[in-house]
């Protein structure tokens, strides 16, 4: 049976630069068994392509079209949902420009004619921006969705705010919550790739990742089996705390190549 292993990357595959040990392996071992593999990412400051050169050098070879992160899964959502009047107010870097580009969708600065505002890490964020996408909102009654909930991003020697500090800013003026999140935990973004990209039935899918509240909710929300890696944010001891709990806990990527092969994860 065909499986669908959608991969997780800085944390999973690697860390920072770093590629995590036994990752190249595990993907040539499922590749050669006929598994399909692709990778998801909810960071939104880099393009499909950089992250598939990134992954060439580490060694992984992949395709750009293996490569998912939530800049294209936005895009995607609003292209089902925007019609050829519609225009986007931006929060955001230019590698979510281009993919928004790439559907055609139109954007604009001008909170009048914006019927939606997108909220993504933006590195540039400023009160101009924030008090754009506020009159968006209550002047033209926009809807207001982001790319990833994200709070923070992993770096070198810490962690910086990621998107879910400027969904932060923008519900503090509202006063209410934005109207949908479409990176990972998201329905969306786990039916999209199950369905229209790996194919398959959610039941022959895994999610591999090391965060409990996106990689592990999205997989357990949306019918995938999950494994949890000990490789980046999240610790053992915060496995027992959690409501997300995963199918599988896992020291790191190289031990999937156990799997339905009689050890402890069959």
């Amino acid at each position: 049976m065909t499986r669908g292993y959608i991969f997780d990357l800085d944390g999973t595959v690697y860390l920072g630069d770093q590629l995590i040990s036994g990752a190249v392996e595990t993907i040539k071992h499922l590749r050669d068994n006929g598994d399909k593999v692709v990778f998801l990412t909810n960071k939104p400051i880099s393009t499909r392509n950089d992250y598939m050169i990134k992954l060439k050098k580490l060694g992984i070879d992949v395709k750009v079209n293996e490569i998912i992160n939530s800049n294209y899964i936005t895009a995607k959502y609003l292209k089902e949902r925007l019609t050829k009047d519609d225009a986007v107010f931006v929060v955001g870097e230019d590698p979510l420009f281009e993919e928004l580009s790439n559907e055609n969708i139109r954007t604009t600065t001008d909170p009048d004619q914006a019927n939606f505002v997108v909220l993504s890490w933006d590195r540039q964020f400023t009160y101009e921006k924030l008090n754009i996408a506020y009159q968006a909102w209550f002047k033209n009654k926009a809807t207001i969705v982001a790319t990833n909930p994200d709070r923070t991003c992993p770096v070198y020697g810490g962690q910086v705010p990621d998107c879910g500090a400027i969904i932060g800013a923008v519900e503090g003026a509202t006063g209410q919550p934005i109207d949908y999140v479409i990176g990972k935990p998201s329905d969306f973004t786990a039916q999209f790739i199950v369905h229209e990209v790996l194919k398959l039935k959610p039941e022959e899918c895994y999610m591999v990742g090391d965060r409990l509240e996106t990689d592990i909710r999205m997989g357990n929300e949306n019918g995938l089996k999950t494994i949890l890696v000990l490789t980046g944010i999240t610790k053992k001891t915060m496995v027992n705390e959690s409501h997300d709990q995963p199918t599988y806990t896992m020291d790191s990527i190289k031990d999937i190549i156990y799997l339905n092969k009689g050890s402890q994860y069959s």
